[in-house]
């Protein structure tokens, strides 16, 4: 299976039908992995709203962390915190592009529920002060020094309390360096692997093995390790042109299926892990 080209990442490609597919399988994976009673949770996903908001409608208290490393993907959030007007504003003129993006009525809807906190560390929170931490966008490849900020993530996790984390692949990685034509890289080794992102940024690309590394170095214990997907975007494009109402057949197949440890396929890993 090809990985998706890269500007499909920015929400300027075709592939609509497979971004929906993509959303309702971190929706409901979260559902899944969310802690049964009401706790504490922890968002690192950037800001964008999508899963704090999910997480507040279960019924959590969210802590969102607005990172100021990240200022260009958070112009909504960041000035969410200064007005409500200047809020307004952002939220009429954010993009609309990014497969990603949450409802913006939706955030407005949960901006109760969640507290939002700017900071470029977790050094706010004491120790062992939440029951789950959400990674999602790949939170922990955007920050390169990932295991510093795992480090941070074990502290503040409640003993029986997990993390979920979401990170690019190599088959991304590698995919990138190919389209820049990069040929000298393209091979597997066990090396950190920062791949230039077509904005400019750089991304860390892990393997499943380094993925359980930065894991377990924490001081975590690895509850599973999985690719987010492994439907091709041709098959979800076939079966939801086939049939619109088959979304949730798919996502159910997705996340019934168990490629554990396999990173041969999918643009992005997610594993869960527990602190004893």
């Amino acid at each position: 299976m090809l990985p998706i080209p890269a500007e499909e990442l920015n929400g300027s490609g075709t592939l609509g039908p497979y971004w929906t597919f993509y959303r309702a399988v971190v929706a409901e994976q979260l559902t899944r992995w969310l802690p049964d009673q009401p706790s504490v949770v922890l968002d690192l996903s950037g800001g964008r709203g999508r899963w704090s908001g999910q997480a507040a409608r279960a019924g959590h208290r969210v802590i969102e962390l607005l990172d100021f490393r990240r200022s260009t993907s958070l112009s909504l959030t960041s000035a969410s915190l200064t007005s409500q007007s200047s809020s307004s504003q952002s939220l009429n003129s954010q993009s609309p592009s990014s497969p990603l993006m949450p409802d913006p009525q939706a955030r407005l809807r949960d901006a109760g529920r969640v507290r939002h906190v700017r900071a470029d560390d977790l050094a706010f929170l004491p120790d062992e002060s939440v029951d789950a931490v959400v990674a999602e966008e790949r939170a922990m490849s955007i920050e390169l020094m990932a295991e510093s900020a795992m480090s941070d993530v074990f502290r503040v996790l409640r003993p029986g309390g997990r993390a979920l984390i979401c990170v690019d692949s190599l088959v991304l990685g590698m995919a990138i360096l190919a389209e820049q034509e990069q040929w000298q890289h393209l091979r597997q080794t066990g090396e950190v692997m920062l791949v230039p992102w077509p904005d400019g940024s750089i991304t860390r690309c892990f393997s499943s093995a380094q993925l359980r590394e930065l894991l377990t170095g924490a001081g975590l214990e690895v509850e599973w390790v999985r690719p987010r997907t492994v439907l091709s975007p041709s098959t979800v494009d076939h079966v939801l042109g086939s049939d619109a109402r088959s979304l949730a057949w798919l996502v159910r197949t997705e996340l019934d299926a168990h490629p554990d440890d396999d990173d041969t396929v999918g643009i992005h890993l997610v594993a869960s892990a527990r602190k004893t």
